[in-house]
């Protein structure tokens, strides 16, 4: 028995992940038990969920799901104010020209190129983003 038989010594740890057929069943129940998942409402790792313990976890779930429609919620306003924005602008630029101010129209028309494609990238990020949440 030399070096080279793994079946027939104690195997270390290296040998035992290059060579899983020398593993006993034994050994296999050792390794799932040590890898067992636990639950995530279980915050001192004893692998039983307490009262105080769950309820500490849903409150922290439901402040989640606020805070995350809360979010949502903030995007989809300022989308909307961009998007109004960026329809307005144009008619911003006549009524500087109708009221008579003509530098007005000149700084507004200046930069127009700039804030269209600025207002056009936030909203473009924001339905991009909810085509990829849902999918």
């Amino acid at each position: 028995m030399g070096k080279g038989d793994l079946c027939c010594s104690t195997p270390t740890v290296d040998q035992r992940r290059k060579r899983k057929s020398c593993r006993t069943k034994q050994e296999t129940e050792k390794m799932t038990e040590e890898i067992k998942p636990h639950h995530p409402a279980d915050t001192n790792g004893d692998g039983k969920v307490t009262k105080a313990e769950e309820a500490m976890y849903l409150e922290f779930k439901r402040k989640e799901l606020e805070d995350a429609d809360a979010m949502r919620d903030a995007q989809r306003n300022m989308t909307w104010f961009a998007l109004f924005g960026l329809l307005l602008y144009p008619f911003a630029v006549v009524l500087a020209s109708l009221a008579g101010m003509e530098e007005a129209m000149k700084t507004l028309g200046s930069m127009a190129p700039t804030y269209f494609v600025a207002v056009a990238g936030i909203v473009a990020a924001f339905f991009t983003s909810q085509a990829m949440s849902k999918k």
